[in-house]
């Protein structure tokens, strides 16, 4: 598919080097800049566009409150607390056994703690056995090209959120977040993912076009497994997906979807997978 194809280039570009120079000034990243261990962020903490952050295996990105006059982007589609905004690239490639954690200072804290990593009109973002935990929205994408693999997102208000991007998301865990993946417009690849335990599996709210959403895992979400929005009036083809519940009856009953409101689309999941995807986290 074109989407792999593009990927697989920017993937490329984001390996190829760039300038050497490192350097933070107040809130903004400039030139190529190397994280590991723990890193502390307090506010809104800019990558510029033409920059580029690398982001070791196991590093700790926690982020604490916001001191006076540096929560500088707090209207949609920043949000309130202390954000990452990437115009760069950003390469965050952890491992199974070294992940990187984005969370909250306050171990205790609850969702929406930290506003989220905001990606605006990048180029290139990697995030690789990664884990999200207590933002707001753990990644927000616009007009970008982001690829999330390997990686989970937890006690989150919303996991992965995103428009106008071509986004591919493959093998990732979300689950006890409010929304796990909620989207309008762009281009997504959304496979061999499980999505259980959330209060909304899936909300797509404004006219989805050329997606893939397959091989996923939609176990027990509590209000909803999908919800389309009033901006969602076409089919919405889910199939080829696992679903928990086992009758017809029993999963439309977790759609919101034309058989709720006939203004909207309805959600197609035949066929549907018999067996759940087995997937490694």
């Amino acid at each position: 598919m074109l989407i792999r194809f593009v990927c697989t280039l920017f993937l490329l570009s984001l390996l190829t080097s760039c300038s050497s120079v490192s350097q933070q000034n107040d809130l903004v990243l400039r030139g190529t800049i190397h994280w590991q261990g723990e890193v502390r962020v307090h506010g809104d903490l800019v990558l510029e566009a033409g920059s580029k952050l690398i982001i070791a295996p196991g590093t700790q990105v926690v982020f604490e409150d916001p001191r006076a006059g540096e929560d500088l982007y707090q209207e949609h589609p920043n949000f309130i607390g202390s954000e990452l905004i990437v115009r760069g690239r950003l390469l965050a490639r952890g491992t199974a056994a070294q992940p990187i954690v984005f969370r909250s200072y306050n171990s205790q804290g609850k969702a929406g703690s930290w506003g989220g990593i905001n990606i605006e009109a990048s180029s290139g973002v990697l995030f690789s056995y990664c884990r999200f935990e207590q933002a707001d929205s753990a990644i927000h994408s616009r007009k970008s090209m982001v690829i999330v693999k390997n990686s989970t997102f937890r006690n989150n208000l919303v996991g992965l959120r995103f428009h106008d991007s071509d986004l591919l998301a493959e093998n990732n865990l979300f689950e006890e977040n409010g929304t796990a993946i909620r989207f309008h417009f762009g281009s997504p690849v959304i496979r061999n993912n499980e999505i259980r335990h959330n209060q909304k599996g899936l909300f797509i709210s404004e006219h989805p076009q050329d997606y893939l959403i397959e091989n996923n895992n939609f176990i027990d979400n509590l209000s909803y497994q999908v919800s389309l929005g009033e901006g969602v009036r076409q089919a919405v083809d889910l199939r080829n997906n696992y679903w928990s519940e086992g009758t017809s009856a029993e999963l439309e009953a977790h759609f919101f979807d034309g058989r709720v409101d006939d203004w909207l689309g309805k959600i197609e999941y035949q066929p549907r997978r018999l067996d759940p995807v087995v997937l490694e986290f």
